[in-house]
């Protein structure tokens, strides 16, 4: 469509369901940029929930890639407006996408946590917070790579419980807007595992975002 799209937060949602619509973890939304502030398109991110989040590393890829290959824009690095900031992805001859997602956010209360009454714990100079859950507490790094994340080392992903806490941690009220739950398993210092319970949408194939908080 051309122009703004006023649907809903119940047709959002309607378009990601998997049986009744389109199907979809995320609908991304292109929109123009701004001349006055030097960026070539606006992104919005709607997850399968139908609610509106701030970042999308993997969507910024296919974001880029879309633009290109419906001939909305020439460039191969492209200045991109999103809720929390501007991000620059670009395109390189073989097929490839990358995007500089900044610097991650590691002061709790702008990730947003709420660390009041809590003692973090230090691990190698990172905190780790005690969250306490339905059945036993873990400790979470949290992070922000532009929207929110807590991290949990576990012994392996394939047995990690991520069905059972990770809806647990994704609507703790320690996290006033939700967070993204990641399961890391550490392989090597140049290697790990990763399984995210996203906000919005549950376990998902792959979550860029997720993947440079835990790396973080």
């Amino acid at each position: 469509t051309q122009g703004p799209l006023p649907l809903s937060t119940a047709q959002y949602r309607f378009l990601a369901d998997r049986r009744f619509g389109i199907g979809a973890d995320q609908i991304l939304i292109v929109e123009p940029g701004s001349a006055q502030a030097g960026t070539d398109f606006t992104y919005r991110i709607m997850n399968a929930d139908g609610g509106e989040v701030e970042q999308c590393g993997n969507g910024a890829r296919c974001f880029a890639r879309f633009v290109h290959d419906r001939g909305l824009s020439d460039k191969t690095r492209l200045r991109v407006q999103t809720m929390k900031g501007v991000i620059e992805p670009q395109l390189h001859p073989d097929g490839r996408v990358t995007v500089d997602m900044g610097a991650p956010v590691l002061e709790a209360a702008q990730v947003p946590f709420n660390g009041s009454g809590l003692t973090p714990r230090l691990l190698n100079g990172c905190e780790l917070w005690p969250l306490p859950l339905a059945d036993y507490p873990v400790d979470v790094a949290v992070v922000s790579m532009g929207n929110p994340h807590a991290v949990l080392r576990v012994d392996s992903v394939e047995h990690a419980p991520v069905d059972e806490l990770g809806p647990q941690i994704e609507g703790h009220d320690r996290f006033p807007r939700r967070v993204n739950a990641g399961f890391l398993e550490v392989i090597s210092r140049t290697h790990v595992k990763l399984r995210v319970y996203e906000r919005g949408t549950g376990e998902t194939l792959a979550c860029g975002s997720g993947a440079c908080a835990a790396v973080v």
